[in-house]
């Protein structure tokens, strides 16, 4: 195959092992346990709290046991997309089933801010028609409900900072324990004060703070789920490195996207008059790539002259 036609497609260092700087081999593989136990121990706490609500009328209780029900969904959803991420490709899905963990992400945000938006709903109901609270039972069962969900987010720290759908199952888990922590609060100040309106006071301002911190995992995923370059990755400094590699003159068609949310593609045509573009060139830039960039699936197309029509716009080509 003539220069012109190489390609270089590299699945090296940073794809087979997530050997570079962004730690991407933390996959979401490694959290199956942390799921099936996170899973386990809120369906228990999800029946622990309704059982008490209606035991004792409490629709403080029910209403906290039901949100709880949406953090189990989140799980599920979170796991759903992490084992799909994990399917091999094939003839017609060339690139697996990666995109499922970037769709579960941004599905958990969706529903994170549903939930935290019926928070607040009951919440100003509550402020309207003030209700009595079995202060102590409530503030026993929202303690559990700390330890249960501030264990679970624990399970899932270490991944949170490089997967979008583990940061999810972990922002739903750390928002549940907020929401308990403040109905403790509330339980607290309304045996000491005689204070019926501080629950849903609390309420709205763990809803709003739970909001602000999912904002960001909205904007993300749904950012990469219309192919957007990740955040870590900075498109001119991509370019940068590939112009200076030996003999390239010129990138077009420089693409950058995610595949899912731990594995990050490339596509570009280098423009090098003077042939070249051999194995070991092909091998070093993908490798470079994956170090600075933690990009492991790397597609080069080596080429004398610029062809072909370029997608408008296009890393601004040049």
């Amino acid at each position: 195959m003539s220069p012109a036609h190489r390609h270089g497609h590299d699945h090296g260092p940073g794809h087979a092992h997530g050997g570079h700087a962004h730690g991407h081999a933390h996959g979401p593989a490694r959290h199956d346990r942390a799921f099936a136990i996170g899973i386990a121990l809120n369906l228990a706490y999800v029946g622990l709290e309704a059982g008490y609500g209606w035991a004792i009328g409490s629709l403080a209780l029910l209403a906290d046991a039901a949100h709880n029900l949406s953090d189990v969904a989140g799980l599920v959803l979170a796991w759903g997309g992490a084992l799909a991420g994990r399917l091999r490709p094939d003839a017609r899905h060339t690139y697996g089933w990666q995109r499922a963990s970037i769709l579960a992400a941004l599905l958990n945000a969706l529903l994170l801010l549903v939930a935290m938006g019926a928070l607040a709903w009951e919440a100003v109901e509550r402020l309207r028609s003030p209700q009595p609270m079995e202060a102590v039972t409530v503030m026993v069962v929202a303690g559990i409900g700390i330890v249960v969900n501030t264990a679970t987010a624990l399970m899932f720290m270490r991944g949170r900072e490089h997967d979008l759908n583990i940061r999810g199952a972990f922002l739903h888990m750390a928002a549940d324990a907020a929401v308990s922590a403040g109905v403790v609060v509330a339980g607290g100040l309304a045996l000491w004060l005689g204070w019926q309106r501080i629950d849903p006071v609390v309420s709205l301002l763990i809803a709003v703070v739970v909001v602000w911190g999912t904002w960001d995992l909205f904007r993300q995923s749904l950012h990469l789920l219309f192919d957007g370059v990740p955040e870590h990755v900075d498109l001119d400094e991509v370019r940068a490195l590939l112009a200076a590699q030996p003999g390239v003159a010129a990138v077009h068609d420089l693409h950058v996207w995610a595949m899912g949310t731990t594995q990050v593609a490339l596509t570009a045509h280098l423009v090098m008059p003077g042939g070249g573009g051999d194995d070991a060139f092909l091998q070093r830039s993908s490798r470079l790539l994956a170090e600075r960039f933690g990009i492991g699936h790397v597609t080069l197309q080596v080429v004398r002259q610029p062809f072909g029509q370029p997608c408008e716009g296009a890393a601004q080509d040049r």
